[in-house]
């Protein structure tokens, strides 16, 4: 009789990663980091869709990469390019304490800066655009960083419903940071929560605006070409930044979004010009997705990409 096969129950990681959830001693070259909560504006947002898009994401590893030794066009070279030396991990979830509901910011936050510590490159799966605060005030120790948004929307608003540190205030908040040095925003459209005075606010700060209609125009060379050299760059995606053809599975889809060729070259063209030190995908909502699932590949196809980018581009190379 034949060997039986064991039913499929999920992945437990995102692309057959290693799971390490215990950050002691940590050390790793790629790590990744759930943070399905943000912070709600209300009650029926504590529990939002957002919140499932990690697991839904790891669920779909075997339609991003069909198996990590297999050469892929995207990264000329398998997922890990070879390396047996690259540990690439998935440190699972930050989850929220229901008796201190803002301590899962304040994990999510150390969890980021042990991540980096321990010398890996954190590639962090929200949960909706206000993981993206906490995360990024774990750079402190990281320097000087040029803040790279896809985003519809402009997420410069103090606040929305006495909440500072929510999904509509991400970019407002970033520039607060003073490590943040430079903001590059691509994919605007549309209409969000941003107001004319949110609007001046960011251009008062400095922050290059560029709308999606820009973007196809000048295409993303000339983009790339607007963002300072030999920088530490944090990318942050926003699902409705890209184009709604590929990711449907969003909040407020907009047509005319940043294509999926556009945001690849523009991972690329960053992993050449400096440093990528980090990245956050967010805003996913699984049960919009259709039947191909074709929003989680694309994030998935996404992070395919930043991660064979950077090893062939001596990220880890041991010294």
């Amino acid at each position: 009789m034949d060997n039986l096969t064991a039913p499929r129950t999920g992945h437990k990681t995102l692309l057959y990663s290693e799971l390490v959830t215990d950050l002691t001693d940590f050390k790793a070259d790629i790590a990744v980091l759930g943070v399905p909560f943000g912070a709600a504006y209300g009650p029926r947002q504590y529990s939002n869709d957002q919140t499932n898009a990690p697991q839904a994401l790891r669920d779909l590893s075997d339609r991003m990469v069909r198996h990590p030794s297999h050469y892929d066009f995207d990264i000329d070279g398998p997922l890990l390019q070879e390396r047996e030396d690259i540990r690439f991990v998935d440190c699972g979830d930050v989850l929220p304490d229901l008796a201190q509901p803002e301590l899962h910011k304040q994990r999510a936050e150390s969890a980021v800066r042990q991540i980096l510590r321990g010398g890996a490159l954190p590639i962090v799966l929200g949960g909706d655009h206000g993981i993206t605060n906490p995360v990024l005030r774990g750079f402190d120790e990281v320097g000087p960083i040029t803040l790279v948004h896809i985003d519809a929307h402009l997420d410069w608003r103090d606040e929305v419903n006495g909440v500072r540190d929510g999904l509509s205030s991400v970019i407002r908040r970033a520039s607060e940071l003073h490590y943040v040095k430079h903001i590059v925003q691509i994919g605007l459209r549309a209409q969000g929560s941003g107001r004319p005075a949110d609007y001046r606010a960011a251009k008062e700060w400095g922050a290059d605006l560029i709308s999606a209609y820009e973007l196809h125009d000048i295409g993303m060379d000339a983009v790339l070409a607007r963002i300072p050299d030999g920088g530490n760059y944090y990318l942050t995606i926003d699902a409705d930044g890209l184009d709604c053809a590929i990711m449907p599975a969003v909040d407020g889809p907009a047509p005319g979004g940043v294509t999926f060729l556009q945001a690849r070259k523009l991972i690329h063209g960053l992993v050449r010009k400096g440093r990528v030190v980090g990245m956050d995908i967010v805003e996913i909502q699984p049960a919009k997705d259709n039947a191909s699932k074709i929003s989680g590949v694309t994030a998935g196809r996404l992070i395919v990409n930043l991660i064979g980018a950077t090893i062939r581009a001596g990220y880890f190379d041991k010294k």
